[in-house]
């Protein structure tokens, strides 16, 4: 995979992609199988304008957020928690820049660090809020009542890192062997 550069146009596409994905997986009731961080990993790992990396999930993430505040009951902007879920995000496309020449294992262990990053972060950002209490206990139950968020969390991350970079490997073999033909 020589060349790690997307057009833009194929990132305006990315982007719009992902945010649809999670506004359809919410009214699902898929709570958290979007593929926004694992843009964030892909980004991070495979375009070489790093402005672009954080753009797309962090755009994605934004463009979702501001659908479900505009045109839905569920709030889009619902306060501290919501910097961490944005500081989640960028994380993990600055971990996915650490990531080198992507194979299999490694975007099957970076999807699962990823979203360890994402369930801690964001977890972070709910407990500041104070909702299930504070010290240790609070903490705790913070945690506790999100592993049920983790399990989709977990799996979309796995199968839309396998999505992403399996289709840029797919597009990059078809580029190698064109020029190869020619």
């Amino acid at each position: 995979m020589k060349n790690r550069f997307l057009s833009v146009p194929v990132v305006a596409l990315l982007l719009i992609l992902a945010a649809g994905s999670r506004i359809l997986n919410a009214e699902l009731h898929l709570w958290n199988f979007a593929p926004i961080a694992a843009l964030g990993l892909f980004s991070g790992a495979v375009l070489q304008d790093k402005r672009y990396a954080f753009l797309l999930p962090l755009g994605a993430q934004f463009l979702a957020d501001l659908y479900f505040q505009l045109f839905t009951s569920t709030p889009g902007f619902y306060g501290i928690s919501q910097l961490f879920v944005y500081g989640a995000m960028a994380l993990v496309t600055l971990f996915g820049m650490t990531m080198g020449k992507p194979n299999a294992a490694k975007v099957g262990g970076y999807a699962l660090a990823s979203s360890g990053i994402f369930f801690l972060v964001s977890n972070l950002g709910t407990y500041f809020t104070g909702i299930w209490g504070t010290g240790f206990a609070g903490l705790s139950k913070t945690f506790v009542m999100a592993i049920p968020f983790y399990q989709n969390t977990l799996i979309g991350d796995l199968v839309f890192s396998a999505l992403f970079f399996g289709v840029y490997a797919l597009v990059q073999q078809g580029r190698t062997a064109r020029v190869s033909a020619a």
